[in-house]
Formats: structure tokens, sequence, C-alpha cells
């Protein structure tokens, strides 16, 4: 039997679907208490203040998630910013990582089986019921309301990075622009973190850079769609289409 729960925080709605009911509380706390530290729409979160060039007091949590953030700015050659306007923001890390931190507390609460979306971006662990894959849908960008495709798989995240739901909101850091080679890229990998913050830094590379850059770093597949709906994807790809 599935316990579903749906909550709106971090100015957006995560849905939980699990095989157990314990540590979905302990979950959704969870979920706030990262708003409460990293929501930058919030002016007296720690980020917000330090975004406004503020004293806080040191917070390990803050600090890690900032080292991840320059980690992963490294590994993209820069295509991945916690600055990503000049300003403070790491929501390109902490959304995927606080969809982790649910999984992390429901299979700690004995979950063997969940699927936990936020925002489009997805982490599944198990099945959605025994002897069946999770199966996940590929918003189309250039047509609202429809899936461009679908994926399963089990244990696995999908993130999705385009202008489907907030228009040209991808900025290039190289140039301070909205990135535009892409209308999509939704990646798959392990876990949600490095997945979703590797879609982003994809979607600012654009086609040519950003899928070879995904090529060579295994664990992880690509689909795009380009702005004039043709769509490209990585070699390994191919094996979680589905439908």
């Amino acid at each position: 039997m599935s316990v579903r729960h749906v909550e709106a925080v971090m100015g957006t709605v995560f849905s939980i679907v699990a095989d157990v009911e314990d540590g979905i509380e302990a979950a959704v706390a969870r979920l706030h208490e990262i708003d409460a530290k990293f929501s930058t729409y919030r002016p007296d979160s720690p980020i917000s203040r330090m975004a406004r060039g503020e004293r806080v007091p040191y917070d390990p949590e803050v600090a890690d998630v900032l080292e991840r953030c320059a980690e992963v700015e490294a590994a993209t050659g820069g295509a991945f910013s916690a600055r990503p306007a000049g300003r403070l923001d790491p929501s390109g890390w902490v959304k995927g990582w606080a969809i982790e931190e649910v999984s992390t507390l429901l299979a700690r609460a004995g979950s063997r089986s969940h699927l936990i979306v936020g925002g489009g971006d997805v982490q599944a662990k198990g099945e959605a019921d025994p002897g069946r894959p999770w199966t996940v849908g590929i918003a189309d960008p250039l047509r609202p309301g429809r899936y461009t495709a679908l994926v399963s798989g089990r244990d696995f995240a999908v993130a999705t990075s385009g202008v489907a739901e907030r228009g040209d909101h991808i900025l290039d850091p190289a140039t301070g622009l909205a990135a535009t080679g892409f209308a999509s890229v939704t990646l798959i990998g392990d876990r949600i973190a490095h997945t979703d913050a590797y879609a982003t830094a994809v979607f600012a590379m654009g086609p040519d850079r950003g899928l070879a850059w995904i090529e060579e770093h295994e664990g992880f597949e690509a689909y795009a769609v380009l702005p004039g709906g043709q769509t490209v994807e990585t070699g390994g790809f191919a094996e979680y289409l589905t439908g």
C-alpha cells in the first residue's frame, strides 16, 4: 500500500509516494528546515543575509552546501555557479539535495520503494510495484501539458532544466545572459543532487559542449529538446525510454 503526500515548500510543490508512512512527517519537517535556511525569498534566511553581505553565525550545513556548489562549478568549468547572476543563490544544488534528504529519511524509516518529486526533479528508489519499475514523464517544453518522452527505471534520478515553466531563466555564467541553445535538457543519474546541478550546467553549456561533456561523465545520460523541436540524446539514454 502506497502513502502519498504533497507539500508546498521551497517555492514549489514536493510530492512523496512511499511504501511506509513512518518518516514522512520527519521528511516534510526537513524540507521546511532547509527552506528556512537556504531560501533566497526569505529575507531572514542565512543565505539571503549572506547575499546582502551581512555576517551570519557559522553554520556547517551552509558551509557544506557552498563547498558542494564550488565542486560542481569546478567540475563543469564554471557552467554551474552558486552566483548565477552575481548574487549568492545555491538553489541549483539545494533542491536536488533536499530531495536526497527526504529519500534518506524515508530509507531510515524502513522504506524500500519511494518516489520523490520536487519542482519536476525526481528521485526514485526500488519499484513502483513488485516487478514494475517507476515511470517518469519528461515534459515537452514546446507543447505545454504534453510529454516528449517517458523513461522508466529503478533506483534512478531524473532532472530537467528548461523553459517550460519559467521561460528563459537559466543564465550562462560566462556571459550573464540567458542560455538559449536548448529548450530543455533532461539528465538521468543515480542521485538527484548532482543530476540536477549537472542538468543546469549542461543547459548553460549549450548543445555541442554540453552533450559532449555528459558523454565523458560515466553514470549520466542526457535527452535534449532543441528550440526548433528536434531531439538529441546521449548513447545510453535509449535504455531508459519506454512507451
